[in-house]
């Protein structure tokens, strides 16, 4: 159920003409690039581009947006894992976790390791998190998996960590990066019933990308559609979400004839390649 409407209006998170770009070889050779790194050809890809919003304190939002339009980098820069290129982002202040697969663990350390190194990057004491670790590991239901190094743990297992650690150690903003839909079906129930407890906090304010438009449409207050590292819309829930759907079923409906154009060029091209032989 989505919270209700409050008068008073506090922002959390203000993000303003954000530009993130990813710099990489397009022509990659490690000897060469030792040897002639300057001679290698840079290509740019610019991941954000100018994208500004605000986010009010205890509100949901949710972002939307098909592969590669800058969801995640949009939370990781949020989060201060990437630093903008240009333009700049404002927490006034709050506190910030991030729950994604794959960030935020040392994969040679144990799980019980890793609990007190996330604990501290998230800026709480090592009393702090003694105080909440046997509810963190009781909820990760990983028992004596929690002494093994995170290398050897599945996804399901990881994300299970991962939740387990931003649950229970509360922060003032929360970025949720798909990790509900990773997990044995008892667990992802599970989770989800913990997320809407959290949530229910009139005073946190959480960041969900999902490709789930159900669990958008449920959860969130105000929804971001993100295409091709810009805001395509942004504001009314079902509004953009319908709009959203419509563009997606566009999309495959587009691949899918594209696809099927391609399989009948190259099926011509072969009976006219038989043709020839015989």
């Amino acid at each position: 159920m989505k919270r209700k409407k409050e008068e008073k209006k506090e922002i959390a998170i203000t993000v303003k003409d954000l530009h993130i770009r990813y710099r990489s070889l397009k022509k990659f050779s490690i000897k060469k690039s030792f040897l002639k790194l300057k001679t290698n050809k840079m290509e740019i890809f610019e991941a954000l581009k100018g994208v500004s919003f605000e986010v009010e304190k205890g509100k949901i939002l949710g972002i939307v947006g098909k592969n590669g339009s800058g969801k995640s980098t949009l939370l990781r820069s949020i989060a201060g894992i990437f630093s903008p290129d240009k333009g700049k982002i404002d927490l006034h202040g709050n506190t910030i976790s991030l729950l994604s697969i794959g960030v935020g663990f040392q994969p040679a350390l144990t799980g019980y390791e890793n609990i007190f190194l996330s604990g501290m990057l998230l800026g709480f004491s090592e009393e702090q998190i003694r105080a909440k670790l046997n509810d963190i590991i009781d909820f990760s239901e990983l028992g004596d998996f929690i002494y093994s190094p995170v290398k050897t743990y599945s996804s399901g297992m990881y994300s299970k960590l991962a939740f387990s650690i931003t649950a229970i150690l509360e922060t003032d903003i929360m970025l949720i990066d798909e990790v509900l839909s990773v997990g044995d079906i008892q667990f992802k129930a599970k989770s989800y019933a913990k997320m809407k407890e959290l949530i229910d906090d009139t005073n946190r304010t959480v960041v969900i990308v999902s490709h789930s438009i159900e669990t958008l449409r449920e959860l969130c207050d105000v929804i971001l559609w993100l295409h091709d590292g810009e805001i395509k819309m942004c504001g009314d829930v079902d509004e953009v979400l319908d709009k959203y759907t419509e563009f997606m079923e566009l999309d495959v409906q587009k691949k899918e004839e594209a696809k099927k154009k391609e399989e009948e060029e190259v099926k011509k091209a072969i009976k006219k390649q038989t043709e020839k032989s015989s």
